[in-house]
């Protein structure tokens, strides 16, 4: 797991350049552009497991989900943060990126610490360092879990539908 730290008020057109709102829509067109205007090594490095680290209200700015619909494609873990943009937030639980406000362990974190993040027990490990964030809602875990809002809402009409059946 590799970990990438930023300051405060990252907003969207950081994360994703407003420039290729209307022909990047797709993960595989919008991967390559994720970060490249703060930090143009991420596209290429960021890899499964990854974490973000950042400041306060990370994701201000637009309500556009490629950012979000990114940083999940590229396999991010989580983005921890001191706070996050409430339009980011949400679009983040439609897709089911987990965002964890804990400004503790943001402040905590050197280079070379290892992160282990415990969502549904509200618990993160940073180095030798252990910090509590409030639980995440099971229904925010399941959504994340099914991988977005969207497979969440198809899995649990499919269940309602057919209660004995297979999910």
């Amino acid at each position: 797991m590799r970990v990438w730290k930023y300051g405060d008020d990252v907003n969207t057109d950081m994360l994703f350049p407003g420039k290729y709102t209307y022909t990047a829509s797709t993960p595989e067109e919008i991967l390559p552009h994720l970060l490249e205007d703060l930090d143009p090594e991420f596209a290429g490095g960021v890899r499964e497991g990854d974490v973000i680290l950042a400041g306060k209200n990370f994701g201000c700015g637009s309500s556009r989900e490629q950012p979000v619909v990114g940083l999940k494609a590229a396999g991010v873990l989580a983005v921890v943060a001191k706070s996050f943009a409430r339009i980011f937030y949400r679009a983040a639980i439609n897709q089911g990126l987990l965002l964890i406000a804990c400004p503790e362990a943001v402040d905590a974190w050197r280079e070379g610490d290892a992160i282990e993040i415990d969502a549904a027990g509200g618990r993160i490990r940073v180095g030798d360092a252990a910090f509590r964030f409030p639980p995440l809602p099971r229904e925010l875990l399941e959504i994340r879990e099914a991988g977005g809002l969207l497979p969440f809402t198809r899995r649990r009409l499919r269940k309602e539908r057919n209660p004995g059946g297979a999910r």
